[in-house]
């Protein structure tokens, strides 16, 4: 079973707007925390994991963020990678052959989802997604990402929302070509020869990939800012 998690920290925050002027997105704060903070709290509940994140726009506050911690970063340097091309640099950092990959612009309220999705992984698996039905996603529009099959297995419709979290074998990104690519060129491939998996979570999932995201995360988790 996986024992490496991937979080994804390289992003320019475009749609964060002057929030992300000074920093990154995954240091813009939430409910009295940086965002990626809330994911490395699933993380460590989950865990134990070797955990490697990657950094492309202001790196250096990323780096300053984990220092003297156990927490491998890595430099997406000249240029960013995509998170496909992102996971496959960082392979020799994890060291596994599965691995968990988790979005940091997202904040979770329910049980927890490593947890959740490494319960419901099976060896004859190459991914596994976690889904969020559309009513339990706050903050997202659009018209949906998948379908989750009663199966287990997922198409591409309309029906959930990708969550940013899934699981994932280390070969399928490795084996690709390219240096530079989105991990859904691997999930088209996989979903082509009905390989791809997913589950849906049964708590709410709020987006904070824009401004408005922050107080719909903190109204969901019920902060209040004293």
């Amino acid at each position: 079973m996986t024992d490496a998690v991937m979080l994804f920290a390289a992003g320019f925050g475009t749609r964060m707007g002057r929030l992300t002027q000074d920093r990154p997105k995954p240091l813009v704060r939430v409910a009295g925390k940086p965002l990626i903070d809330h994911a490395m709290t699933l993380v460590h509940e989950a865990g134990p994991f070797q955990i490697v994140v990657n950094a492309h726009y202001k790196a250096d506050q990323i780096i300053a963020h984990f220092a003297g911690t156990d927490v491998q970063v890595t430099v997406e340097t000249p240029d960013i990678l995509d998170t496909g091309g992102g996971l496959k640099a960082a392979l020799p950092l994890l060291g596994s052959d599965t691995v968990f990959t988790m979005n940091t612009d997202a904040v979770w309220d329910g049980p927890n989802p490593l947890a959740l999705l490494k319960a419901a992984w099976t060896d004859e698996m190459q991914v596994l997604l976690l889904c969020i039905p559309k009513a339990r996603a706050i903050g997202h529009s659009g018209i949906g990402d998948l379908d989750v099959l009663e199966d287990g297995h997922a198409k591409w419709g309309t029906d959930t929302i990708y969550s940013g979290l899934q699981i994932i074998r280390s070969d399928t990104v490795f084996n690709m070509a390219e240096n530079v690519f989105s991990l859904k060129t691997v999930w088209d491939q996989l979903e082509a020869k009905g390989q791809l998996h997913a589950v849906t979570y049964p708590g709410r999932w709020c987006d904070v990939g824009h401004p408005d995201g922050i107080k719909l995360a903190e109204d969901m988790l019920g902060y209040a800012d004293v």
